[in-house]
């Protein structure tokens, strides 16, 4: 029998097409300690006026610092690349305890922009080291943030990067041995990895709290959500963004098809929406919404127009600015009265 308004003859033919639809997680997007990293930076170049100094990127994300370059920052390497008593301000990753005392000897003005959860596992390796604790680092080698904190107790800490790692490791006594991580790990990894520790080291402790931070964790519990129903999952974010890179790779272990990173919108390859009807959208930690607007609108213009937000958790935490910061903003504001 013929189907209305078609010949029979070409019924066998007759495909419906699927509509196009887009999965947006939630959370996303800009974290509370990269929030108030950026913010760091914005408020310094308004209150002492450009050009303000930072040390490696705020953030791992480039379009975030080429933003900041065109307002003023100056991003270096090292403080010895800053003038002697200028600003600087220390990256959301944290630094060790050396880099404090550069900054010390070339008299700057340091702003320390470290994430509050990053300083966390500071506290945590200088306590245990104090202890006489040897420090299992769980972490990828190289990452500013895992220089940083092994920075606090190098004599202590031993670098394990992934589950292959912990077949190296050697302690000097098995029953006084400690983990920590870095905090944008994949949380499913770090497990692994701690549990080829624990094969070897029973006695190994915890960290008193999780290190992973909570953003990390909940936009990699978000991706495990949708990505089985994702022909494609789209990660907005920088490829020396570690949770950003995490994030494709969850998306693939929990289930969907092909996963891409993309800075921005123009860099997806239309051969990669190719015959998917359902395509998922998230974005690293440091990565601002602006960007997910725009690939959002790519996708739209590439008949994705049914857009659906998959929300697991709601985030309200907020991380105050530096104390050095604010409290020259207070001795600003209250100048500027005074004058009034």
């Amino acid at each position: 029998m013929a189907a209305a308004g078609f010949p029979a003859a070409t019924y066998d033919w007759l495909v419906i097409e699927e509509r196009k639809r887009v999965l947006l997680a939630n959370p996303r997007g800009y974290c509370a300690g990269v929030d108030r990293a950026v913010l760091t930076v914005e408020e310094a170049l308004k209150l002492y006026g450009a050009p303000i100094y930072v040390r490696k990127q705020i953030v791992h994300n480039k379009h975030v610092v080429a933003t900041l370059e065109r307002r003023g920052a100056i991003f270096v390497e090292e403080n010895d690349e800053v003038p002697e008593g200028a600003t600087v301000i220390f990256s959301a990753h944290g630094v060790a305890p050396e880099v404090h005392d550069q900054a010390k000897a070339r008299r700057l003005k340091a702003i320390d922009a470290t994430c509050p959860l990053v300083t966390k596992v500071h506290q945590e390796a200088k306590r245990f080291a104090a202890d006489d604790y040897d420090i299992l680092l769980i972490g990828h080698e190289g990452h500013e943030e895992v220089v940083g904190t092994a920075g606090e107790a190098p004599a202590h800490i031993q670098l394990v990067d992934g589950p292959e790692g912990a077949d190296k490791v050697t302690v000097r006594d098995p029953a006084k041995v400690v983990w920590l991580s870095q905090t944008t790990l994949s949380v499913d990894e770090t497990l692994e990895t701690v549990d080829r520790l624990k094969q070897r080291l029973p006695l190994l402790q915890s960290p008193p709290s999780d290190d992973i931070c909570y953003a990390t964790q909940n936009r990699q519990q978000v991706v495990k959500q949708i990505a089985p129903d994702c022909d494609v999952l789209l990660v907005v974010g920088s490829r020396n963004s570690s949770n950003s890179v995490r994030l494709v790779e969850v998306a693939l272990d929990a289930g969907a098809r092909a996963s891409y990173l993309v800075d921005y919108a123009n860099e997806i390859d239309d051969a990669w929406l190719a015959g998917a009807t359902t395509v998922g959208v998230t974005s690293g930690a440091s990565v601002p919404e602006d960007l997910v607007s725009e690939l959002l609108d790519h996708l739209v213009e590439r008949g994705f127009e049914d857009v659906s937000e998959v929300t697991t958790v709601d985030e309200r935490l907020a991380f105050s600015l530096p104390q050095e910061l604010k409290r020259d903003m207070k001795a600003a504001a209250a100048r500027a009265a005074s004058a009034d």
